[in-house]
């Protein structure tokens, strides 16, 4: 009967890394910023679903809350605010470096194949990682909670700073000054 599981949540995990890949390939190649912001949220969400899989209902819980709610909404309303069909393409730009990220991805790529070939990358549901409070094992919760605000505490609060940097940065873009309302410029 354990076999039959193992099997089962190997192929549920294939199927959800399959998708999210999707999702990511259709964030680089749709030509729709609103649509490529849709593929986004349904990568986000099978992310959240692989958090789900290895028994991390936190972490996919704060992924859901966090990236597909929250980041979402601050992409999608700097979608609406900057007109998209205004902009000119960088197809000059774009020729030049996009060979280099094609170079850069298969390298990458390579690289992880063989970690994983090597056994350098394990899977292992009780890994390292896992934190202790008070010398014993930690819930999910707890675990992520204590790693948070000690470990990790000056990368989190960094990151809480930009995000409000970029909300600032998106409602100053985003708003017009009243003196320029006919000529179409945003103020600052």
């Amino acid at each position: 009967m354990d076999f039959i599981v193992v099997h089962f949540e190997q192929i549920v995990f294939y199927v959800l890394a399959t998708l999210t890949v999707a999702g990511a390939l259709g964030v680089i190649t749709l030509k729709s910023p609103v649509h490529a912001a849709l593929s986004l949220l349904w990568s986000f969400l099978m992310v959240a679903a692989l958090f789900v899989l290895r028994q991390a209902e936190f972490l996919a819980a704060v992924q859901v809350l966090v990236y597909a709610g929250g980041i979402m909404v601050l992409f999608l309303f700097v979608i609406m605010l900057v007109n998209v069909k205004g902009l000119h393409a960088e197809s000059v730009f774009l020729s030049r470096i996009a060979p280099l990220a094609v170079i850069g991805g298969v390298l990458v790529g390579a690289l992880l194949s063989i970690a994983l070939l090597l056994g350098v990358v394990a899977a292992s549901p009780a890994g390292p990682g896992l934190a202790t409070v008070a010398g014993e094992h930690a819930g999910n919760t707890q675990a992520v909670g204590t790693l948070l605000y000690t470990r990790y505490l000056v990368p989190f609060e960094v990151v809480s700073v930009v995000l409000l940097v970029a909300m600032i940065g998106a409602i100053i873009f985003g708003r017009k000054d009243p003196e320029m309302e006919g000529s179409g410029e945003v103020g600052l």
